[in-house]
């Protein structure tokens, strides 16, 4: 867990504080919402109050590559709008490049040419950063809705970055929604060839038998759609509704429900507890949970940038034992007598009077 009153959730400098961390347990993805962390939950019920955390994470900018890229697709990752939007504010004579107005956004920029948007030097982008969120039922996922209907961005907190969904779920489905601040990690997460399952709870009404588990496993083409694989499991079966548990690669649009009405079942209830690494956990319907910057690292292999290499000295003791706190081992590690008192106390021994040093009774 990180310490609330660090500026960098992430990070902890070895020290005596970290002797006694416990280094088992659940995922830190599944306890950040727990304790005095900066990775607590925000509400997702408007209270026109703040509810994050007093401690912030830090914001951290990463380097600009040296591949050149569409400028439309560099100011989209710096999080001031969609790529759509980018190229409207472009063809609006809001953008300059190299101090002059740019006119078209079919042209490629480096880290070398000077962007302004509305007049002021386009920011660095943040580091690539990930939520998690328990989306309730009755939300679209969609920053706007034609029909006026509530989205998953409505009861977002304003201090958080411009955030984009990774995949989707239906307006009546719930459970876990990942969003990330940046739209090549979005890409990365989506496409199929990451391999990723997802995993869901559902809820159908009529009775699943295996024939219904048989057909899911071979995969199901209707209307010319073709549908991968499914693989299926039956949790509880009641007279007139039954649990199924379900995981899917693909993840087309309605994938799950269609499957089960060419099946004769009726999904009444579909929660997804699961995307590839990332679990659901216990966060309650409306929560957002920022993950651990260390656990996007590892699943995605960023380089930490502002990382130190490591001392070896301070990983280990002469006896091989794993030194966290970065001090030298107590106590003998073997030598001749130093003739020097120790500062060892022994307790008196049972029955007998204790004397202070005068040889007085106490």
């Amino acid at each position: 867990m990180t310490n609330s009153k660090s500026t960098r959730p992430n990070r902890q400098k070895p020290g005596p504080s970290s002797k006694n961390q416990n280094t088992k347990g659940p995922r830190a993805e599944d306890k950040a919402f727990k304790g005095k962390s900066v990775n607590r939950p925000y509400k997702g019920k408007p209270s026109g109050k703040n509810t994050q955390h007093e401690s912030k994470p830090a914001v951290e900018t990463i380097e600009l590559s040296d591949k050149k890229e569409r400028i439309a697709k560099v100011i989209a990752r710096a999080g001031l709008c969609s790529r759509r939007d980018a190229e409207r504010w472009i063809a609006e004579g809001r953008v300059k490049l190299d101090g002059k107005v740019l006119e078209t956004p079919a042209i490629v920029v480096g880290p070398d040419n000077i962007i302004e948007v509305n007049g002021e030097l386009l920011p660095q982008p943040e580091r690539p950063r990930l939520w998690k969120y328990h989306k309730p039922k009755g939300q679209i996922t969609a920053a706007r809705d034609p029909e006026g209907r509530a989205t998953v961005f409505d009861n977002l907190p304003k201090d958080l970055p411009r955030l984009q969904p990774v995949g989707r779920l239906d307006y009546n489905s719930e459970g876990l929604l990942l969003f990330t601040n940046d739209g090549g990690l979005k890409r990365k997460m989506e496409l199929p060839a990451t391999g990723w399952t997802r995993r869901y709870r559902v809820r159908v009404h009529g009775q699943v038998d295996e024939r219904h588990i048989k057909t899911l496993a071979e995969g199901i083409t209707i209307d010319g759609v073709h549908y991968a694989p499914i693989e299926a499991s039956i949790s509880h079966q009641a007279k007139t509704n039954a649990w199924m548990l379900m995981s899917l690669k693909e993840g087309k649009n309605r994938e799950i429900r269609r499957v089960c009405e060419h099946l004769g079942l009726i999904v009444n209830r579909l929660i997804r507890i699961s995307y590839g690494p990332f679990q659901l956990g216990e966060i309650e319907p409306g929560d957002i949970v920022e993950l651990p910057a260390k656990l996007i690292r590892d699943q995605f292999g960023l380089e930490n940038k502002n990382s130190k290499p490591k001392d070896p000295d301070k990983q280990k003791d002469p006896n091989g034992k794993q030194n966290r706190s970065g001090k030298k081992p107590q106590g003998r590690t073997g030598g001749k007598p130093s003739g020097k008192p120790t500062n060892k106390k022994t307790g008196p021994a049972r029955g007998k009077p204790t004397s202070n040093s005068r040889g007085k009774r106490l």
